[in-house]
C-alpha cells in the first residue's frame, strides 16, 4: 500500500495502461456535433499534489470542454460570492434518485432542485451568478478560477457553437419549470450561462489545478466552503451512481460527459482523468476504472 504522495511515472503507467483497455465498454456523445469527434481512446491523467507538484501522462495536449465537471466550481463560486445560508436555500444537497437532467426530479421536489451537480441545480446556479449578461458572468467566473488556480482556461466559442446548435431541449424544460417557480428569474440568461460555463475548457493539467482548490488548504477558499461542495459531490456527484462510488471508492468526484472526471483527496491532491468513452450513465470509463485500481494500490484516506 502506498500514499498519493508515493506514486510515480511508472507505477501510474502500469495503472493507465489497465484502465484504459476498458474503454470498449463506453461510447463517445453523439448528440454534441464537436464532442462526437472526440478519440474514444484518449486518455490523460494529471495528479495535482498540495506540495505544488504535479505528474501528468497520456495525451496531456488534449484540450477538452469541463462540461460537468465545472459545477462543483459554479457552486463554490456562488458560497464565496454569497453564503451558504444564502444559496442553500436556492439548491438542496440531497442525493437524485434519478438521472442527471431528470424533469421528473424536479417537478417531485416541486421545483425545488436536489444538488447543484444536477442539471436543474446547476441551471439555477448558472441564473444566479453574478454579472449584467451570460458573457459576462462566464468571463467574471473563468478569471476568478484561472487567478486562484494558476490555470489557463478559457471559453471554447466553437464548442459552444456546438452545443447551442444542439440544445437539449430538457434543459429548456427544467429551465421554465424552475422559473414557473420562482428558482430562477431569466430563463434565457439561465440556460445560455450554463451552456457558457459547460464550454469552459483546457487540457487535463487545468483540470488538476482546479481539483487542487478542493484538496489542498487555500487562502482565498473557505475551508467550510470546501467541505460542503467535497460533501456534496462524494454523495452527487457521479449521478445516480454516486452512491455506488462513495462505497467503493470513498472520495468526492465529478464527471462531464465531454470524458472528464475530477477526484478529491483531501489534504493530498486532485487526480484529474480524461477520457470521452461514457458508460450509459454518463460517466467516463476508463477514468472510474483508473480510479477503482488506484484506490485499490493506493493508501488514499477517505472521506
Amino acid at each position: 500500500m502506498i500514499k498519493l504522495t508515493d506514486i510515480n511515472i511508472d507505477n501510474l503507467s502500469v495503472w493507465m495502461q489497465q484502465a484504459k483497455t476498458q474503454t470498449t465498454k463506453g461510447k463517445v456523445i453523439q448528440r454534441i456535433p464537436l464532442l462526437s469527434q472526440a478519440n474514444p481512446d484518449s486518455f490523460a491523467v494529471n495528479i495535482c499534489f498540495c506540495s505544488c507538484e504535479n505528474i501528468s501522462l497520456g495525451d496531456d495536449v488534449c484540450i477538452f470542454p469541463l462540461m460537468s465537471v465545472i459545477k462543483p466550481f459554479s457552486f463554490l463560486y456562488l458560497l464565496e460570492y454569497f453564503s451558504a445560508e444564502k444559496v442553500l436555500k436556492w439548491v438542496g444537497i440531497q442525493p437524485s434518485l434519478m438521472a442527471f437532467n431528470s424533469l421528473e426530479q424536479l417537478i417531485a421536489d416541486h421545483g425545488y432542485p436536489r444538488n447543484p451537480m444536477i442539471n436543474s441545480g446547476a441551471i439555477t446556479i448558472a441564473d444566479k451568478l453574478p454579472g449584467e449578461n451570460a458573457n459576462d458572468r462566464t468571463e467574471l467566473f473563468c478569471q476568478w478560477l484561472n487567478k486562484i488556480t494558476g490555470s489557463n482556461l478559457y471559453l471554447d466559442q466553437e464548442m459552444l457553437a456546438s452545443v447551442r446548435d444542439s440544445r437539449a431541449e430538457i434543459n429548456v424544460a427544467i429551465a421554465r419549470y424552475l422559473y414557473e417557480h420562482g428558482n430562477i428569474k431569466n430563463i434565457d440568461l439561465a440556460i445560455d450561462t450554463y451552456e457558457q460555463i459547460c464550454c469552459i475548457s483546457g487540457n487535463i493539467t487545468d483540470l488538476g489545478k482546479l481539483g487542487k482548490i478542493l484538496a489542498c488548504k487555500h487562502d482565498e477558499v473557505s475551508y467550510q466552503n470546501q467541505q460542503i461542495v467535497n460533501s456534496v459531490m462524494l454523495n452527487c456527484g457521479l449521478y445516480e451512481v454516486s452512491h455506488k462510488y462513495a462505497l467503493k471508492i470513498g472520495l468526492p468526484m465529478k464527471s462531464g460527459v465531454s470524458g472528464t472526471l475530477i477526484t478529491i483527496v483531501p489534504n493530498q491532491g486532485a487526480i484529474a482523468c480524461y477520457n470521452p468513452a461514457l458508460d450509459r450513465v454518463g460517466n467516463s470509463v476508463a477514468s472510474l476504472a483508473f480510479m477503482e485500481i488506484l484506490a485499490n494500490n493506493s493508501h488514499i484516506d477517505k472521506l
